[in-house]
């Protein structure tokens, strides 16, 4: 563990204001009886990650998001959003975004690739504020306990994709449509505009990406992000959960077609949200 608690809970309330830190007393927490929930989360560890990614959220990349009727507000959905930008900025700005527009209070748990929660320390501190290692075996017991999942269905090849292919998304794992179907649970379309042109690429690195099991890392052009504008779209719940039975989960055909839709669409809110900005960092 980074440190205990109370240090996280001491560090949040140096930036987090009054009636914001009254809200997140209300967050939903599943004690697994130590503390914690079965997956590490600790409320003083999810206001921490909310001080932390404020002056981000509101300064630098300045997100304008809509849509947020769409997001359930109990008991479990998926949400799968496109993948970009080099570093995984866009799943914290999504985190802080629904944490914003939820009442009460949900925290979106995102669901990562197998080498993040083994980073030292830093898989320690996102597993605090809510991240998820991507087992089945973890996703399956998440959505059994109601939770709401942040799926990046590209995965890797979309979040280090080339300056050439940005806001084209990559082919959809069908994972995320498959247990939503097993669990009954519908899928919300998501959309990131403005993170793609956040780090631009200059080359890619496998020999890096071997280190980490995936397929390179990327080179960016800047060693910080640029102050790009977000723009997050959340579409119409997909109900998956109204149209299959969970037996339909192990019909393969089933599957990619669900996937299929849900690709398209997230690339239309992609296509909607280049369309609407006014630019790149506007």
């Amino acid at each position: 563990m980074p440190f205990p608690p109370f240090v996280a809970n001491a560090l949040a309330s140096v930036n987090l204001p009054d009636d914001e830190k009254e809200r997140l007393a209300g967050l939903h927490f599943n004690d697994a009886g130590h503390g914690y929930d079965p997956f590490g989360l600790h409320p003083d560890f999810v206001a921490l990650g909310a001080a932390i990614t404020r002056p981000l959220y509101n300064s630098w990349f300045r997100v304008k998001s809509t849509g947020h009727e769409h997001i359930p507000e109990v008991g479990p959905a998926v949400l799968a959003c496109n993948h970009s930008g080099q570093l995984p900025i866009d799943g914290a700005m999504i985190w802080a975004d629904v944490l914003r527009h939820t009442d009460p209070p949900r925290v979106v748990r995102a669901i990562a690739d197998h080498f993040v929660p083994a980073l030292p320390w830093v898989g320690t501190l996102f597993a605090r504020a809510g991240m998820i290692g991507g087992s089945r075996g973890n996703v399956r017991a998440a959505l059994d306990a109601g939770e709401l999942l942040l799926i990046f269905p590209e995965g890797v090849p979309g979040i280090i994709k080339p300056w050439a292919e940005r806001y084209h998304t990559q082919p959809f794992r069908v994972g995320h449509a498959e247990l939503a179907i097993r669990h009954s649970c519908p899928i919300v379309p998501l959309a990131v505009v403005g993170a793609e042109e956040q780090l631009p690429q200059i080359g890619r690195s496998r020999r890096l990406g071997k280190l980490f099991g995936i397929e390179a890392v990327p080179i960016p052009a800047t060693l910080i992000p640029l102050p790009v504008r977000y723009h997050i779209y959340y579409g119409e719940p997909i109900p998956v959960h109204r149209r299959h039975d969970p037996e339909q989960a192990d019909d393969p055909a089933v599957v990619r077609k669900v996937a299929a839709e849900v690709q398209a669409a997230v690339q239309a809110l992609i296509q909607r949200g280049l369309a609407e900005r006014p630019g790149i960092f506007l």
